[in-house]
């Protein structure tokens, strides 16, 4: 009885996996006899390293030690699609294809794998979780990534070379691994850190006072723990000609500015940045550049703007570097150079702040969030047509870095917007699910998260007056608060940029 015919485009297939197969193994011989002291010298040593995984978990401990937040979420990333691929890969994608390892026979001595592996051959799971490792870091960090791609790439050729896989083997693995990375952003989508469009600073034209002609200093001598006084020594011998006026306690800050700006063509301020907030808004009345050195306690400002040193600060005034930067107006009379908060925030940042460098920023954080949810009162407020109930409210003069519920730092003061994050407490577990998400990294992208980038905000405390906080200091009571940008309004003197 004759058989049926196999059907053309079967054997089609057959003979293009046939085809395949026979180029794989004549390409694994070529490597295999190729004499190279170099592929004899690394790949053993490199695919020993990748056993178990052992070198990704040795990267991905030193980029969480080390890295900037989206290298750690990389790192993270990259970890939880290692597993997850080494799991797929060993027990699912191995007992569906089933192919016959290499004859090691034809791999030089020298750089033949101590342990012949005695499962399937196809995919390769040393590729898989290269490939896998590599992409999720690439996902959150791509220089990273690509870096460690190649890396991957070497492990790959490492298994060929050392007489373990075939190179299909290899490239199924890599493609596996990467395929699962791609897939795995699908369901946790990496964080897009939001670039704002770059523009020239305003500079300002302004005369060199090589010897201080024309500047006008108020500073507390005690400010600081005794900064002040320091700052007044090296202005004095930096800029004889200056003029100095010394604060006293008994002294009302507003009037004493408004004096000696009568007769400056620059005024100057030493102290901390609720000091500079009442300078900041004497100087833009008064139509006078303002000069920034740094005698408080945190500088913030004095900082941001690039002056946290007397000599910076002093070479700006002696170049006539000036720049233009941006205020924010409360109520249409109090100016804010920093922050203002409602709640608990202040607590919070000190918190962190203190355990930081003990603990690492990331558990500080967490730490410092649980402390302060749990002892903070929360403010219901009505903004933008809805009501809600916070314990920590953020608002700062331009866009803070990074993003979540830490903003540190401002690489520019120019940007006309109001940076606002909110954490909402009044809903069911949510300081439960608020530590959560912090603890996860991902507070970005929970419903209990606000963050707002405008140029103009306004809210009203529900229940009566609340205390706002500017720029470091408590005091303030509002019911109702609008605040509004003052784009590029204070010229100040700061380094080049």
């Amino acid at each position: 009885m004759d058989l049926l015919p196999v059907p053309r485009r079967h054997r089609g297939i057959r003979q293009i996996g046939e085809g395949l197969g026979t180029l794989d193994r004549e390409v694994f011989e070529a490597i295999a006899e190729s004499p190279s002291p170099l592929i004899d010298t690394v790949m053993p040593r490199l695919t020993r390293a990748a056993d178990h995984s052992k070198l990704w978990f040795a990267i991905a401990a030193a980029l969480i030690a080390f890295g900037n937040p989206s290298v750690k979420r990389g790192a993270s990333r990259g970890v939880l699609t290692l597993g997850v691929t080494s799991l797929v890969t060993n027990q699912g994608a191995k007992r569906i294809w089933r192919r016959a390892r290499p004859n090691g026979l034809l791999v030089p001595l020298a750089r033949r794998s101590r342990r012949l592996p005695t499962s399937n051959s196809l995919p390769s799971g040393h590729s898989a979780s290269a490939a896998a490792f590599a992409v999720g870091v690439g996902l959150e960090n791509p220089p990273v990534g690509l870096g460690l791609s190649l890396l991957a790439g070497l492990v790959g050729m490492s298994r060929v070379a050392t007489g373990a896989h075939y190179p299909g083997d290899v490239l199924a693995g890599l493609g596996l691994g990467a395929g699962i990375a791609v897939l795995g952003a699908r369901v946790v989508p990496p964080i897009a850190e939001a670039r704002l469009p770059a523009t020239e600073p305003l500079r300002v034209d302004t005369p060199a006072r090589p010897d201080g002609a024309g500047v006008t200093l108020v500073v507390n001598p005690a400010s600081g723990g005794g900064t002040g006084a320091r700052v007044l020594d090296e202005v004095r011998d930096a800029l004889p000609k200056a003029t100095i006026v010394e604060l006293t306690e008994d002294d009302d800050l507003e009037e004493v500015l408004r004096s000696a700006a009568r007769d400056a063509e620059v005024l100057a301020i030493g102290g901390g940045d609720g000091t500079v907030a009442t300078a900041a808004a004497v100087a833009i009345d008064e139509g006078l550049p303002l000069a920034v050195f740094p005698a408080g306690t945190f500088n913030h400002f004095a900082k941001d703007i690039g002056c946290d040193t007397t000599a910076k600060t002093v070479a700006a005034i002696q170049d006539g570097a000036v720049s233009c930067v941006d205020m924010v107006c409360l109520n249409e009379r109090q100016m804010v150079v920093n922050t203002a908060s409602i709640g608990a925030y202040p607590r919070f940042v000190q918190k962190r702040e203190k355990l930081e460098h003990k603990i690492g920023k990331p558990l500080a954080g967490v730490y410092a969030m649980f402390s302060t949810l749990r002892r903070g009162e929360p403010v219901r407020i009505s903004y933008d047509n809805k009501t809600l109930q916070t314990s920590m409210f953020f608002l700062g003069n331009s866009v803070y870095l990074p993003s979540g519920f830490a903003p540190s730092r401002r690489t520019r003061m120019d940007d006309g917007l109001i940076d606002i994050r909110i954490l909402e407490t009044g809903r069911r577990l949510s300081r439960l699910r608020i530590l959560t998400s912090l603890a996860l990294g991902r507070l970005e992208r929970s419903p209990l998260y606000h963050e707002l980038r405008v140029p103009q905000f306004a809210f009203e405390s529900v229940d009566g007056p609340t205390v706002l906080a500017l720029d470091g200091e408590v005091g303030t009571e509002v019911s109702k608060a609008t605040f509004s940008v003052l784009y590029r309004a204070l010229p100040v003197f700061r380094p080049a940029v």
